[in-house]
This record gives structure tokens, sequence and C-alpha cells, in this order.
């Protein structure tokens, strides 16, 4: 059984869970960077805002206090480093970078600093991987098998039905499984890509096969991202890294960015260090990851931005610099789930916004652009915690810009009943993990991994049912009679998961 937290450490534990020294780090060194170039006074006006304006999704009604400066959530999250670009009207209009790449070193980060972008490198890939296909090096719907030569996707009852095609793969509906890859720490043996693709030693991961009929479904899959790197590799007769280079990067002046599994040596001096979400610096700086289509880039939030920027000027009926105009609707055009070719898009109004998320051992970022107003927004962390963050700093910026998303939710809260708090207090079992329900005085709080290390507060909508402002989500007691509840309801976007009490 896990250990239980003594309420009485509850107060201290909300803000010391992670190591004082990183908070402290954080905080000593959490000023912004001297930017790449000048901005006005109106913009800067802008940026201070922003800096001041973070909140969490869900807020009290009535409460005081809810907006927090970014030092102060860096803090809170024990991030060392976030480095934004933000994007209005078209252009880049400011770039930002606070904190440090390491807690050991203390370097601090600029606008040139190097993150990885995990799964950012998707939709960076598509880029690639469609522009082949308007060379005619590679199709959208013709069978994979039929562009690869070193490798098949093996056949099954599942293929036989409808055979795998690279727009499937570019829209995770080709029935391809492995989620994500874990990289390899420094030191380790680092597989081939044909090694990855048939889970053979050194790969740390399953065999990429198929497992339900391409076309029917949409689950998020890794593992075809990497058959897309083998069929770029092949058609485009280069290592992947050259072959993005000439493909993506050296098109859209990308200069500060790479596929290259091993840094050069100016370019690590640049490169944050990846933090665990205890504050603790990966050993090595960073993992590696073979399968670069998938994971592999390093970037800045400057050198990204300029991708969302060639998308929205390629979607407004200009050519872009990588993709024509009709290519790039195909690719912000929705398949199955709520995904395009690369990017995750949401229509809204007469456009749409389009986004994705990255994270690899270390480092959270996030990507998201709006092809009808020319907005957008790069954010990179070297940290595990950084997803929270980069959440608050959207809604501080959605808040300053207008944007239709990331509105701020207002709810009320009813006073606190200890006595009933008393009775949920327990050690419940959620999605096959340990969650706490901790109750001291008048507050509540939920505690599982699956969320936060942190204990996240309840507020009560009702008797039995409660909501979070650390996360959208609600909580909901199951009670029968006067005795102790045998289970809760949480509820997070469309999904409904049961936690039983432990006996």
């Amino acid at each position: 059984m896990p250990d239980v937290v003594a309420p009485a450490e509850i107060g201290q534990r909300l803000l010391l869970r992670t190591s004082l020294s990183v908070a402290s780090i954080v905080l000593m060194f959490v000023v912004p960077s001297a930017p790449a170039q000048e901005v006005s006074p109106a913009i800067q006006s802008r940026i201070a805002r922003v800096e001041q304006g973070l909140s969490s999704r869900v807020i009290v009604k009535g409460a005081t206090g809810q907006k927090a400066s970014i030092a102060t959530r860096m803090a809170f999250h024990a991030v060392p480093a976030v480095s934004i670009a933000l994007i209005n009207d078209g252009h880049v209009e400011w770039t930002r970078s606070y904190g440090v790449l390491d807690t050991t070193g203390q370097r601090a980060a600029t606008p040139a600093s190097l993150f990885q972008a995990g799964s950012i490198s998707k939709p960076v890939s598509a880029l690639g991987a469609l522009r082949l296909v308007e060379q005619g090096k590679l199709s959208l719907d013709a069978p994979a098998n039929g562009q690869l030569s070193s490798w098949k996707i093996p056949e099954n009852a599942f293929t036989r039905q409808s055979p795998v095609t690279l727009r499937g793969l570019l829209n995770h509906s080709a029935g391809i499984n492995v989620h994500g890859f874990y990289g390899y720490a420094q030191g380790q043996r680092v597989p081939s890509l044909l090694q990855v693709l048939d889970g053979v030693a050194p790969a740390n991961s399953e065999a990429v096969r198929v497992e339900a009929t391409p076309g029917t479904g949409w689950k998020y899959s890794g593992g075809g991202y990497s058959v897309v790197q083998l069929m770029m590799t092949e058609s485009g007769g280069k290592p992947f890294p050259e072959l993005m280079q000439a493909l993506v990067l050296g098109p859209l002046d990308m200069d500060d960015s790479t596929f290259a599994m091993t840094l050069p040596p100016a370019w690590q001096a640049r490169a944050a260090t990846g933090h665990d979400s205890n504050g603790t610096p990966l050993a090595g700086g960073w993992h590696v990851y073979p399968q670069s289509a998938a994971a592999a880039l390093w970037s800045t939030p400057a050198d990204l931005a300029k991708v969302v920027v060639d998308i929205q000027q390629a979607q407004s009926g200009k050519s872009g610099k990588v993709l024509s105009s009709a290519m790039t609707s195909t690719m912000l055009s929705r398949g199955l789930g709520e995904y395009g070719l690369g990017l995750y898009v949401e229509k809204l109004g007469t456009g749409s916004s389009f986004s994705h998320s990255g994270g690899t051992d270390g480092f959270r970022s996030q990507l998201y652009g709006y092809t009808h107003t020319g907005q957008g927004v790069v954010v990179m962390t070297n940290s595990d915690n950084g997803a929270a963050l980069i959440d608050e700093i959207l809604i501080s910026v959605a808040a300053e810009y207008g944007w239709p998303e990331f509105q701020i939710i207002e709810k009320a809260a009813l006073a606190a009943d200890p006595a009933a708090n008393a009775t949920y207090a327990g050690t419940y079992t959620l999605v096959g993990k340990p969650a706490q329900i901790i109750a001291e005085g008048d507050r509540l709080y939920l505690q599982s991994e699956l969320f936060s290390k942190r204990p996240m507060q309840l507020f009560a909508e009702s008797k039995t049912r409660f909501f979070m402002t650390a996360q959208d989500m609600t909580v909901e007691f199951q009670q029968a009679g006067s005795g102790r509840p045998s289970s809760f309801s949480l509820k997070r976007g469309n999904n409904t998961y049961v936690a039983m009490r432990a006996h």
C-alpha cells in the first residue's frame, strides 16, 4: 500500500512537494531574457500582462488572487525554463524565455535555447511527407507496402480487408499500434529504424504492427509515423535529418532546428536539460529517439512559429514555402478523430485552429495556431511538469489577445462540510492506481499520480459533487445511506472513470 499523506502535511506539500532547491532556483532566475528584437511600448505592455495573467482553466467564483505571474507558477510547477513565441497578425510579434536550462549549471534560457519538441515532430514530418507527395515521390492513397522496399508492413487479416496508406498513417487511422516511445538514455545502445519497426533488441518498444482494419477507427500511433519515416527516406534517398533539412527546415529558414540524433557540440551548449517531475535533471541531459519522424526534433519556439505562419499563409490562398494552398487544405481537413494529416484540427466559425503537443522524458511543448486570424503561440519547457504551466500560459495569452478558446470557467463553490469530508477520506483505486481523498479541516483533496503529484483541492458543488481548479475535472461520491461512500466517479472531458474504495 502506498504511503498515505498525513492531513497536517497537506498545506506544506501543496507548495513544497517538489524540491525547495528547484523552486528557489526558478524564482531567482525567472526574468525574461533579452528579446531577439526590440518591441514597441504597446507590445511590451501586452507581454507584461501575459506574464502576470496566468490562471487555471477553472476558478472559484468570487475568490480573489486567482491570477499569478509566470515566475510564481514556474516555481509552483517546478519548471526550470519556459520559452515562448507569440504570433499575431501573421507574424511573430515577440519571443521571451524565462528561467534556467539546467538546475545544476544554471545556464540562463534565451530565445535561441533548444528544446526537444517531442510529438511536435509529427506535424513537421507530415509537412515533409506531403511535400514528397506534391513532388510525385509518394502517394497519399496507394498501399504503403507498394512504396516500401527494405521492410514491409506484415500482412494480416486486417490489412487484407483494407491496405495501410500514407494518408491513414498521417491521420493515425491506419490501425497501427505503439502509441509512443520511451527513448534511450545517454550511453544506451540505440536501435536502427528497422529494429524499432520489428521490436528487435536493443529496441525497447514492441513491434509495429496493424491491429485494426485500416480506415475504420482513430488511434494515436507513434509507430505509424515510424513507418512514414521509412517511406520518406526510401523515396527521398537521404537520411531523415538531411531529408527534412531539404524539405522543410531549410525552406522555412529554421536554422535552430534539427532531427539529428546527436547534437553538434555548439548546439549542445544551447540545449536545455530535461527534468523529471521531482525536478531532477535527466542523466546526460536528454534521451535519444531514433524514431525521428515521431519524436526527435530539436527546435526553438521562434523556429516552430515559422511552421505556424507558413501554414496560415498557405491556407489563406497563397502557396507556402513548403506546401501549396491545396495541399495545406488537405493537411487541415479532418479525417477520423479530431485530426487532419499531422495536426489536431478544430473548426471555429469561418476558420479553424490547428495544434499539436509534444512530450519526451523531461520536456513538454505546445504548438497552436488559427487559420483565420493569423494568431498562434509556441511554448516549450524542460520539465515533465510543463504541460500544466503551458495550459496556464495559453489561458493568459487567450485573454490578452482575444482568442475564442481557453476561456476561464467560473464555478460557484458551496460552504465546506468538514464532517462530510471526513467520510469521503480514504484510499481508492482509480484506473488500477491508488488515489487518495484527503480531508484537512474544511478542505478536501484528491491525490492521484495519474494527473498530478500534488494534491488537488476539491470544491463542493453539492453535498456529493466536487470540482477542481487545478484541472477541469469533477468528482462525485456515491453515497449509500449515512455510511462512508464506497466509490466515486471522476469525469474528465467526455470520459468518466469509477474509483472504488480500497479495503
